[in-house]
C-alpha cells in the first residue's frame, strides 16, 4: 500500500508517499480500506519530532479515517465486513489502508462524505470528553473556545449549538471572527484588537462563563480564570504557550474553581471504547438529517500531505482538512 511516512523530523516537505506492506488487524480490530483521513496539529507536532507515537502504535500519522471495513481480526464479527466506519486511531491514518480498534470505530452518520466521517473522530471525541465528560457542561451555560475556527474550535461551536449552550470564541482577526459568528459562535472576539477578558465580562453581564476549553496555556490561563463564573471548569487541552503557569491559587480557592486537562492519543483502548460508545449513543442520533456537519476547509490528494500541512501551519484555515485516497 502507499503511505506518506515522515522521513526525519522537520518541515511539511519531509512527509514523502513510499511503499508499506498492508498491516493486518489483530484480535479486537479491524481492518480498513482508508477513504479520507483527517488533518490535525498532533500531526504537525509528530511530523515536527514533539509529539512521538505511543508504543505500539504505527509511526505513520494519522489520528481519525473514515472508509469500508475489508477484515476482521481473529474471533471478530463477520458482520462488519463491507461497513463504512470511521475510526480513532493511535496512528497509521494517512495510508491506503489502516488498522483500528474495534471499539474506537463508528458507523458513518447517514449523508455525511467519507471526507466529512473523516473529521468527525479526533475533534469530537476530544470535544466530547473535555468539554462535556472533564468539563461537565450543561444546557443553558455558557462556555469559552479559544482557537474559534480551528477543528477543534468549530467542533465546539457544532456541538454546542446541539445542546443548547452558548459558545463564546476567540480569533486572530476579523474574517475568522466572521466566520466563526456564521458557524453558530455567540460572540467572536478578535484577540489581537480585542480584550477577551473584558469581551467574555461584557457579554455575561460580569457573572463569566461556565467552562474555558483552553489550548493556549502559558500567560493565557490567569486570564482565563479571570473569566470563568465561581464554580466554574477550566479544562486545559494542549500548551501552544508553553506548559509553565503562574497562577493566583487563592482565586481558585475562593470562588471553588476547578482545573483540569487531558490528552487523548496515549489512553487505553478500553477508555476509547467507553468513550465512543458514549458518543455513539448520545450524539449519533443528533448527526442525521443536518443536524451538524464538520466545518470543511479543503481536501488535498493522499499524495499531497505536505500541502496539508503547509496550509495547517500557515493558520488560514476554517474548520478541518483531509486527505483523500483515490
Amino acid at each position: 500500500m502507499t503511505a506518506i511516512a515522515i522521513s526525519a523530523p522537520g518541515g511539511p516537505e519531509v512527509l514523502v508517499p513510499e511503499q508499506r506492506p498492508v498491516p493486518q488487524p489483530g484480535p479486537g480490530e479491524v481492518l480498513i480500506r482508508v477513504a479520507a483521513a483527517g488533518v490535525n496539529r498532533p500531526d504537525v507536532l509528530q511530523r515536527m519530532g514533539f509529539y512521538p507515537p505511543p508504543p505500539g502504535a504505527s509511526d505513520l500519522p494519522g489520528l481519525e479515517i473514515a472508509g469500508t471495513v475489508v477484515a476482521v481480526g481473529s474471533g471478530g464479527d463477520p458482520e462488519l465486513l463491507g461497513q463504512a466506519m470511521c475510526a480513532l486511531v493511535a496512528g497509521g491514518g494517512y495510508a491506503e489502508f489502516c488498522v483500528a480498534p474495534v471499539g474506537s470505530c463508528l458507523p458513518v452518520p447517514a449523508g455525511y462524505s467519507m471526507a466529512e466521517a473523516a473529521a468527525l473522530p479526533e475533534t469530537v471525541f476530544t470535544v466530547w470528553h473535555n468539554l462535556f465528560e472533564r468539563g461537565y457542561v450543561a444546557e443553558g451555560e455558557t462556555v469559552l473556545v479559544h482557537g474559534g475556527t480551528s477543528g477543534i474550535g468549530t467542533t465546539a461551536i457544532g456541538l454546542c449549538r446541539l445542546f443548547d449552550i452558548k459558545v463564546i470564541v476567540t480569533c486572530g482577526s476579523a474574517a475568522k471572527c466572521e466566520a466563526a459568528r456564521a458557524l453558530g459562535a455567540d460572540l467572536a472576539v478578535d484577540y489581537s484588537s480585542e480584550d477577551y477578558v473584558e469581551a467574555v465580562k461584557g457579554f455575561t453581564g460580569g457573572a463569566g462563563v461556565n467552562v474555558v476549553l483552553d489550548m493556549v496555556g502559558g500567560d493565557y490561563v490567569s486570564r482565563n480564570l479571570e473569566c470563568l463564573a465561581d464554580d466554574g471548569r477550566h479544562v486545559t487541552i494542549a500548551f501552544q504557550r508553553g506548559a509553565k503557569v503562574e497562577i493566583d491559587i487563592a482565586q481558585v480557592m475562593r470562588r471553588r474553581l476547578t482545573l483540569t486537562g487531558s490528552t487523548l492519543r496515549a489512553r487505553s483502548a478500553d477508555f476509547k471504547a467507553a468513550l465512543a460508545d458514549e458518543i455513539h449513543r448520545t450524539l449519533w442520533p443528533r448527526l442525521g438529517g443536518g443536524g451538524w456537519k464538520p466545518t470543511m476547509d479543503q481536501s488535498f490528494p493522499l499524495a499531497e500531505a505536505s500541502a496539508a500541512h503547509a496550509r495547517m501551519q500557515a493558520g488560514a484555515h476554517v474548520g478541518k482538512i483531509v486527505l483523500t485516497v483515490a
